[in-house]
């Protein structure tokens, strides 16, 4: 038997598509704001928007009757026709959003049009008006979302934690904040003022948004043509980071997330960055509304494109021409006074050209004062033997200008009072083991022997040495990043860190002891990115996300060349390990190669 739903229900089944967490509440209304012509809006949270979601406007307002119709499914004052669809201009238009809230929270709405003396304050919970009466307002609406998801407790439980949560509101925050420089933003979020982003160009609301460090790292973009206009800003290749947050697609106002396009952009950078580096971008496409389709997901968060491929190549090629404009521009303006004067040479003037004379019979591998050269091939493995021999004492030199090689006098050994190390592309370790040769790469062991220390340190009580710093280092973070530092800030002080805050700053004034050429910066990037991958990834806690991240950013800087006593006390402390066969990230630090396997009959 089929039947209608009732509209509760069929709003509640809507809402979890446009409703999945408190950070889509927040889109949704600040959205309906600009829509409205608000050029102030301020948001509210408190409980990462499970206990109270606020926003407030000073645009268009309503009247009562449209307050009560705007709670209605598809009730929308943005289309009227099919054809509207081809030139939507604003945020929504489908009228899915107040009608999906109201079935999943308790909402109360205080709104006034500028024309009328007072205003309406509507109270409804699961898709029910409570109440309506008048009251008095300020021109604009007012929307306060209580106790979200009071009704569908399941979808309650599956939250995530609160920094969770709120790191998903700022990211939402972020996107409508960042296409409307023009209007004035103020988050509060359990009652701190995180952010006040007042009107202005958008430099300067990338600037209050990132901190004032993003400013000297941007490069204008800006190019017109007969498909898109491209404008926006680009970020210099020096000051990409570990870390994606800070990319931004709109598509004629709107965010939208395109891997494809992303693409584009770093095609430009293919020859600047590391593999796991990434770069900002701010990038603004205007296009006709008729060549997009922003109807293709319930958040509106893709966009489908009429000419894809010209998008992409002209993305590509604007941003390799912003990047080469930046490279060839003079970074230094040299004061000319006072210089010396060069003088420069008249037409009649003979300038010789410098000779070089080559030896082409020299051979770098002739003894000296022999006439003898050995072939390369059999000179180079004889350096490697040698060497090898050097620092093992296992075997004799061999001879290679006659006779039969000598015997082997010792096989590989696997005592430990015998054991040998080689060093090889200042990168591994290679040891003899009774099945033939151990592989131990330095920068992975040295990783998993820090990283089971520091998470031993989380397990007990106690506190990791700190050494001072002369002067402290100062590290400038986003508002959104100092909040996700704050968060763990216990235990990187039970680490070794010493620090202190200002405003959205950090400033060190001690590291962990034994770090080496400690570089504040890239530390903090290590660990902002590992606890934001975190929050994804529920077989990780914070805790050991730490840890991995002062073990990768420390053990970096270890790979190099290292003493026979370095060697073996590394090669000791990896097998005291508890898992010595692996790096902290999972991937192999052991290798063993089977030499009889290498030799087959």
């Amino acid at each position: 038997m089929i039947k209608l739903l009732p509209d509760n229900v069929a709003n509640q089944i809507a809402a979890g598509e446009v409703v999945q967490r408190p950070a889509s509440v927040v889109k949704e209304l600040m959205e309906n704001a600009v829509d409205a012509g608000a050029t102030q809006i301020s948001l509210v949270i408190k409980d990462a928007g499970r206990t109270l979601i606020q926003v407030t406007d000073n645009g268009s307002g309503m009247s009562e009757t449209d307050a009560r119709m705007a709670f209605e499914r598809h009730a929308t004052s943005k289309i009227t026709d099919i054809s509207d669809l081809d030139s939507i201009q604003t945020f929504g238009f489908r009228g899915e959003a107040l009608a999906s809230i109201a079935a999943v929270s308790e909402v109360e709405l205080k709104t006034r049009p500028e024309n009328e003396d007072l205003g309406v304050r509507l109270l409804i919970a699961a898709s029910k008006v409570v109440s309506s009466e008048p009251v008095q307002c300020a021109v604009g609406s007012g929307f306060s979302v209580k106790n979200l998801f009071y009704n569908i407790p399941a979808r309650r439980k599956f939250l995530k934690t609160d920094a969770s949560e709120l790191r998903q509101i700022i990211s939402e925050f972020q996107r409508v904040t960042i296409c409307n420089p023009k209007v004035e933003f103020n988050f509060y979020n359990n009652g701190t003022l995180l952010y006040s982003l007042p009107a202005g160009n958008l430099k300067q609301r990338l600037t209050g948004m990132f901190g004032k460090n993003i400013a000297n790292a941007l490069i204008d973009v800006n190019i017109e043509t007969s498909i898109v206009k491209v404008s926006g800003f680009i970020g210099k290749a020096d000051k990409a980071k570990k870390s994606q947050g800070e990319q931004f697609f709109f598509a004629n106002g709107r965010f939208f997330r395109s891997p494809y396009l992303q693409k584009a952009v770093y095609k430009a950078y293919e020859q600047l960055l590391p593999f796991d580096m990434h770069p900002s971008f701010f990038l603004f496409l205007d296009i006709s509304p008729a060549d997009i389709d922003i109807n293709i997901h319930p958040q509106k968060t893709e966009v489908k494109f009429e000419n894809e491929q010209a998008v992409w190549q002209i993305l590509n090629a604007v941003a390799r021409e912003s990047l080469s404009k930046y490279a060839i521009a003079p970074s230094i303006i040299f004061d000319m006074e006072g210089a010396p004067d060069i003088p420069v040479p008249g037409k009649n003037v003979q300038i010789s050209v410098p000779e070089i004379t080559v030896d082409e019979t020299y051979n770098p591998f002739r003894p000296v004062g022999s006439g003898y050269s050995k072939p390369d091939r059999i000179d180079g493995w004889e350096q490697f033997y040698n060497d090898f021999n050097r620092q093992s004492g296992m075997f004799d030199a061999p001879t290679f200008n006659s006779g039969p090689v000598p015997e082997q006098k010792a096989v590989f050994e696997n005592d430990a009072s015998k054991r040998r190390f080689l060093q090889i592309k200042d990168r591994y370790i290679v040891t003899p083991v009774k099945s033939g040769l151990m592989l131990i790469d330095i920068c992975r062991a040295h990783q998993r022997i820090l990283f089971e220390e520091f998470v031993l340190l989380f397990q007990t009580d106690s506190i990791a040495s700190s050494q001072k710093q002369l002067f402290p280092e100062t590290v400038e973070l986003s508002p959104s990043d100092f909040m996700l530092i704050q968060s763990v800030w216990n235990d990187l002080r039970k680490m070794g860190f010493d620090m202190r805050s200002i405003d959205s700053s950090i400033m060190f004034y001690a590291f962990p002891a034994g770090l080496e050429k400690v570089n504040a910066r890239g530390i903090i990037d290590e660990i902002l990115v590992n606890i934001k991958e975190s929050y994804s990834d529920s077989n990780w806690n914070t805790q050991e996300k730490l840890a991995l991240s002062l073990a990768k950013s420390e053990s970096v800087k270890r790979c190099g060349n290292l003493s026979d006593t370095e060697m073996e006390h590394l090669v000791n402390r990896l097998f005291a390990c508890r898992m010595p066969d692996i790096d902290a990230e999972g991937k192999p630090a052991i290798s063993i190669i089977e030499i009889e396997k290498c030799f087959p009959n």
